[in-house]
């Protein structure tokens, strides 16, 4: 198998994993592309991506443009000569970054493509209930994640898997593939194939404040879903109404009981020290919380210092 020249492009945590993955293969990482330094945090000092830290931790040349355009990045991106590009989480490029080295450059995505193109597939493979996903690396081209499939992997989904643990096995399993699909396009083994359009497809749009607010009249394991879909981040949130002044509340944890709802829709109870929300149809016991103002923390906690009346609810 030939050892090819890589230029890796990513930002996040996600892409580490792969980009390390990559580091200890065969091939040669020639050079790091990932977003700019930004402020961040209370005294919104610069802080570099994750992909910069490890980059610049195992000694790989790094370029961070603003544009992807400028012709001083092209120019130095031609400069590392790469056999092949790889792509995870990263921004849309255009042709003259993806079609510029002679193996092309392929993107890895957290999902079963073409079901889940879009920002945000971990977390609507979960919101929708789904009970299988995978990772999928596809050759990009002008459209954002329609490029030709090279290699799958799939991986069942617990029925409890909440979107933090679900983006750690999918990291790890991404890795493997984005290492396996190098290989396999070095030694000339994996021949692209188009997606295919036949069926419903499912997108995974950004995440906003608004497609995160929990609706109570939903049933309950649809509230379940987009509760374990959101958390750890951003969090389905929710109006806390007890006495005195509505607060933001952001539910983590959750789970449906049996029983029927037997009040109206996001009313609250204390049953047996525990804190129980009615939906639709069924009932939710909370596990964990966070109140305006105040950490994340289990409901025992929160029960210990809050007495919920009554008239409680989530609006």
């Amino acid at each position: 198998m030939k050892s090819l020249r890589i230029v890796f492009m990513g930002t996040p945590d996600f892409a580490v994993a792969s980009l390390d993955a990559l580091v200890h293969s065969a091939h040669t990482v020639v050079g790091v592309v990932t977003a700019p330094d930004r402020p961040a945090g209370r005294g919104r000092k610069l802080r570099p991506s994750a992909v910069k830290e490890y980059a610049l931790e195992a000694g790989l040349p790094v370029l961070q443009p603003e544009k992807l355009k400028a012709p001083e990045f092209l120019e130095a991106l031609q400069g590392l000569q790469a056999d092949l590009q790889v792509v995870v989480a990263f921004r849309m490029l255009p042709e003259a970054v993806w079609a510029m080295p002679a193996l092309g450059t392929f993107n890895l995505h957290a999902s079963l493509l073409p079901q889940y193109r879009g920002a945000a597939p971990i977390n609507w493979a979960l919101i929708n209930g789904e009970t299988e996903t995978g990772v999928t690396t596809f050759m990009i081209d002008h459209q954002i994640d329609t490029g030709q499939i090279l290699l799958q992997r799939t991986t069942p989904i617990g029925p409890a898997e909440d979107a933090g643990a679900l983006h750690d096995r999918l990291m790890a399993l991404g890795a493997g593939l984005v290492v396996e699909t190098t290989d396999r396009l070095a030694d000339g083994t994996v021949q692209p194939q188009p997606q295919p359009e036949a069926g419903a497809l499912r997108k995974a749009p950004k995440l906003f404040r608004e497609n995160c607010r929990i609706a109570w009249d939903a049933p309950a394991d649809t509230i379940h879903n987009l509760i374990r879909g959101l958390s750890p981040y951003p969090g389905a949130w929710t109006e806390f109404h007890n006495d005195g002044p509505a607060q933001q509340a952001k539910v983590f944890r959750a789970h449906p009981i049996p029983g029927t709802a037997t009040l109206p829709p996001g009313r609250l109870e204390v049953r047996e020290g525990k804190l129980l929300a009615h939906t639709a149809n069924g009932i939710l016991e909370m596990e964990e919380l966070q109140l305006e103002g105040k950490k994340r923390m289990p409901v025992s906690d929160l029960l210990n210092g809050l007495e919920i009346s009554n008239r409680a609810e989530f609006r």
